[in-house]
C-alpha cells in the first residue's frame, strides 16, 4: 500500500514535532518552513539550567531538530511558502521556493563565507549545528554584495544567480503549524525600545548570551551589572486590543533571571510584573526560590529615560511604597508577548478554515484543540494559541495522532 502524504506548514517546535512522529508512523512528510533554517524561535533559545535542570525545554528543541534532519521521510523544505490549496481527493498544494543562492549538498558548513563577509552581513548563520544548511545568504543584502559573494566558497556552493522556482506537491492532510510572531516592543514608545541601544528584547538578550555567554550590554559590551525585567509587554495589554496572556512570559523570564544570578550571584536583578503567571506543577516552588535571589516590584514602570554611560532612568509607582520613583538600571529586558503570525489571515483563506478574534487558528471542537472546520486539516503549537515549548510539542503530538487517525493509519 502506498505511503500516504502529509504537509506540515511551518518548521518550528511544533512543526518539527508533527513530522517526526508521522514519519516515525511510515507516512512521507512535506516540511515547508519560509525562512532559511528550522526550529523557529525555540530553537534560539539558550539553556537555563542551575544547580539543576530548569525545565526550559531547550534542549529539547535541538534534540527533536537533530532527529528531524536525520529522517529520510521527511522533505525539508526551507525559504518555501504557499502560493496555492486545492482541495481534491486530498489536496493539490502549489509551493515558491525562494531563491536559497546556497546549495545545501555541496555546503560544507566550513563557516569560510560567514567569516570573511561578516562585516557585510550578508552571511546568516543558523542558531544551531543542526541547521542544515547552517547558513543562508540575507536577500536584503544581496545585490551589494554580489561581487564579494561570487568566489568566496571554495566548494562552489554559492549562486548569486539562483532564481525562485515553483512546485506541485500532493497532500493527504495538512498540519497548521505557522507559530507565532513577537510582539514588536517599538508598538511600546515610552520604554525606548530600538531608541536606546540597552533596551532589548528577551529574544535579544537570548542571542547575547549565545553569542557572548552572559548578559553583555550592545552599548559597549560591557557586562550588565543591574538588570531589569519588565513583563508583560504587548501581552494583557488593553491600549493595544492585545487581552490574552501569552503564558510562557513569566516562567521565562523567571529562568532566565534565576540562570544569570546562578552564574554571577552579585547581579542586581528586578523583575516588574502585574501578575506572576503560575505554571506547572513545581512552578510554585521555583518561584518561592527566585524571591531569595530576585527583586520583585508588582508593578509596570510607565518611562525610560537615558542616563549617563547608556544606563537607564526608569520611573514607576511603588505599590509597597504609594509612590512615584525613579531607579538606574544598565540594561533593561522587555518580555515581549506571543501574537498570531502575520500570515494567519492568508493562509485561513487558502485553506477555509477560521481565526478566532485574536488572530490564531481557531479549533472546530472544545475539546479537541487540534481540530478545524475540514476533517482533514489541523492546528498545531502556537498557531492556536500562546504554549511554551513542552505545551507546543504535546500539541503537536495530538496533531500528529488526529492525522493518524484521520487516515486509518496505526503505528
Amino acid at each position: 500500500m502506498k505511503a500516504k502524504n502529509v504537509m506540515i506548514i511551518g518548521g518550528g517546535i511544533a512543526g518539527m514535532t508533527a513530522a517526526w512522529e508521522l514519519a516515525e508512523a511510515g507516512l512521507n512528510v512535506d516540511l515547508v518552513e519560509k525562512s532559511g533554517f528550522l526550529g523557529g524561535h525555540a530553537i534560539q533559545y539558550t539553556c537555563k539550567a542551575t544547580a539543576e535542570c530548569l525545565q526550559c525545554g531547550a534542549c529539547s528543541v535541538e534534540k527533536m531538530l537533530k532527529d528531524v534532519v536525520g529522517n529520510d521521510k521527511i522533505n525539508v523544505l526551507l525559504s518555501t511558502e504557499i502560493e496555492n490549496i486545492e482541495k481534491n481527493n486530498g489536496y493539490s498544494i502549489k509551493i515558491k521556493k525562494s531563491a536559497a543562492f546556497i546549495d545545501g549538498k555541496k555546503c560544507t558548513n566550513c563557516g569560510i563565507c560567514f567569516d570573511k563577509l561578516k562585516e557585510n552581513e550578508v552571511i546568516i548563520q543558523g542558531y544551531s549545528k543542526n541547521n542544515a544548511p547552517l547558513y543562508a545568504v540575507n536577500r536584503e543584502k544581496i545585490d551589494e554584495n554580489k561581487i564579494a559573494l561570487k568566489d568566496v566558497c571554495p566548494e562552489g556552493a554559492i549562486s548569486v544567480s539562483d532564481k525562485a522556482s515553483y512546485e506541485d506537491l500532493t497532500a493527504d492532510a495538512i498540519v497548521v503549524a505557522t507559530g507565532f510572531d513577537p510582539f514588536n516592543p517599538e508598538r511600546k514608545g515610552t520604554y525606548g525600545y530600538a531608541k536606546f541601544s540597552n533596551v532589548i528584547s528577551g529574544l535579544e538578550l537570548e542571542r547575547i548570551k549565545r553569542q557572548s555567554g552572559f548578559p553583555a550590554r550592545p552599548s559597549d559590551g560591557q557586562a550588565a551589572q543591574k538588570i531589569a525585567f519588565i513583563q508583560c509587554v504587548g501581552s494583557r495589554d488593553e491600549n493595544l486590543g492585545n487581552l490574552w496572556c501569552s503564558q510562557v512570559c513569566c516562567p521565562y523570564a523567571l529562568r532566565t533571571a534565576e540562570s544569570l544570578k546562578h552564574k554571577n550571584p552579585d547581579l542586581d536583578i528586578t523583575v516588574f510584573y502585574m501578575d506572576i503567571q503560575n505554571t506547572g506543577k513545581s512552578f510554585p516552588e521555583f518561584y518561592e526560590t527566585c524571591k531569595n535571589d530576585i527583586r520583585f516590584i508588582r508593578s509596570i514602570p510607565v518611562d525610560i529615560f537615558p542616563a549617563e554611560n547608556d544606563n537607564l532612568n526608569m520611573r514607576l509607582f511603588d505599590e509597597a511604597q504609594g509612590t512615584t520613583t525613579m531607579e538606574t538600571f544598565d540594561l533593561v529586558v522587555l518580555s515581549i508577548g506571543i501574537m498570531p503570525n502575520s500570515e494567519n489571515e492568508k493562509l485561513s483563506t487558502q485553506m477555509d478554515i477560521a481565526l478566532d478574534a485574536d488572530g490564531f487558528f481557531k479549533n472546530s471542537e472544545g475539546l479537541n484543540k487540534t481540530s478545524t472546520s475540514n476533517d482533514d486539516i489541523f492546528i498545531a503549537g502556537t498557531a492556536q494559541g500562546p504554549k511554551n515549548i513542552a505545551a507546543s510539542m504535546a500539541h503537536a503530538g495530538q496533531a500528529a495522532s488526529g492525522v493518524l487517525k484521520y487516515l486509518g493509519v496505526t503505528k
